[in-house]
């Protein structure tokens, strides 16, 4: 990746699955730091977990 967002944060809400999970991953990929909020806390911890393991 390019990490074109290196700097910048991005507010996901609905970022525990689907569509909002999928821009977590990209944006977090891309360098940005990603806030991340949604409904489903048990999700939401999973998401945490993944992408700390990610080194996020």
């Amino acid at each position: 990746m390019s990490k074109d967002l290196e700097g910048k944060v991005a507010i996901i809400t609905g970022a525990a699955s689907g569509m909002g999970k999928a821009m977590a991953e990209l944006f977090t990929a891309e360098g940005a730091k990603v806030v991340a909020a949604d409904l489903n806390e048990a999700r939401l911890e999973e998401l945490k977990s993944e992408f700390s393991a990610k080194g996020a």
